[in-house]
């Protein structure tokens, strides 16, 4: 395992920690990073014992700042003096990912170069029912919204080549939502990743764990909720225009001319409220805003087209009225809604990175 390094946030370990390092070290690992995320007296021990080794090297948060950061301060010592790596693999402190399998999560990576996943099997009659029901929601969501298809979507166990630290070091989140941050920043630049089957081990029924399932998981769907948020925010400020404009121009105009100029207006001003929150809010972009503006403007265009002529056609073959012309567009523009989130991920917000994401 030359050219690889460890990284191992901590929070008041107990003796399986010693457990992970006998076990990377059985393995042929020869640089392991732990981090002390800030663990109180009691918990000391096992860090004494790990630094006992010469392959060990530990660092220190004074006050617990989260997994995420744990992770972060990891990287950036890594890169700084351990330039010459290949990669560097994460694992969790509490024995839950055997050597065996952290060694093929490595050798993965340094075969293919891709960020490796490993990944457990959900269907196992030993996982508890809470993380089972918990990281299968967590697996559809990203892969109904996101278009990401990965079946653990909170393994703690991944490889990452070298080259990819500093941008992992950037992702935002600071505790346990990093690690889905770290999957939608893999989405957006185009950085290609895999898995690999790992075995499925909990201990206590995952009694160590220190993931809140409320606090957490609202912190895991952020992009979700953004989404659905900014969306919503600039929904609503397009009904009310469009409303305000279809009853205007009643009897005024023809059906067709009336819906169009309603639809037209409505979005025009709607659309910047949406463009400017996706960018900085929801999708974090770091491509231009010339580039974004156009490819998002174009997406506009084709959905209000698709907005009106569905619309105009419904509301032709049914014979609506007002009321019901407001209606229909709110079903087709829900529609729209899912298809928009895929391509604003995929297409107007993307990185620039060439390599091709494995779905």
């Amino acid at each position: 395992m030359e050219g690889i390094t460890i990284a191992l946030p901590s929070l008041n370990p107990d003796e399986k920690l010693n457990k992970v390092i006998e076990g990377l070290l059985t393995e042929g690992f020869r640089d392991i990073v732990i981090v002390n995320d800030g663990s109180n007296a009691e918990h000391m021990e096992p860090f004494e014992k790990a630094q006992a080794h010469p392959e060990v090297t530990v660092l220190t948060h004074e006050v617990n700042k989260g997994k995420g950061r744990a992770l972060k301060t990891a990287f950036a010592y890594i890169r700084e003096n351990r330039k010459d790596i290949k990669g560097v693999v994460t694992v969790d402190g509490d024995n839950q990912h055997t050597p065996k399998d952290i060694r093929a999560c490595a050798e993965k990576m340094v075969q293919s170069g891709e960020v490796v996943f490993g990944c457990r099997d959900f269907d196992e009659p030993e996982v508890p029912r809470n993380s089972r029901i918990g990281n299968k929601t967590t697996s559809a969501v990203l892969a109904l919204f996101c278009g990401i298809k990965l079946s653990d979507t909170q393994t703690g166990l991944r490889a990452i080549p070298y080259e990819y630290l500093e941008l992992m070091e950037q992702v935002p989140g600071e505790r346990f939502e990093y690690e889905t941050e770290m999957i939608f920043a893999l989405k957006r630049d185009r950085i290609p990743f895999q898995e690999v089957k790992i075995e499925t081990v909990y201990i206590e029924e995952n009694k160590s764990t220190h993931f809140d399932p409320i606090r957490d998981s609202i912190r895991i769907y952020r992009i979700i909720f953004a989404f659905v948020f900014s969306s919503c925010a600039s929904c609503l400020v397009d009904y009310l225009i469009f409303s305000v404009m279809v009853f205007a121009l009643q009897d005024k105009l023809p059906r067709k001319d009336k819906l169009f100029l309603a639809t037209l207006i409505a979005r025009a001003i709607s659309s910047l409220i949406n463009y400017t929150m996706n960018r900085k809010a929801v999708f974090r972009s770091r491509s231009s805003i010339k580039n974004s503006m156009a490819k998002y403007y174009t997406l506009c265009v084709v959905q209000m087209l698709c907005s009106y002529g569905l619309v105009f056609a419904l509301s032709y073959m049914f014979q609506a009225g007002s009321a019901l012309e407001i209606l229909l567009k709110v079903i087709v523009d829900t529609i729209l809604f899912f298809l928009s989130f895929r391509i604003q991920q995929n297409w107007v917000f993307a990185g620039k990175n060439d390599k091709k994401i494995k779905l």
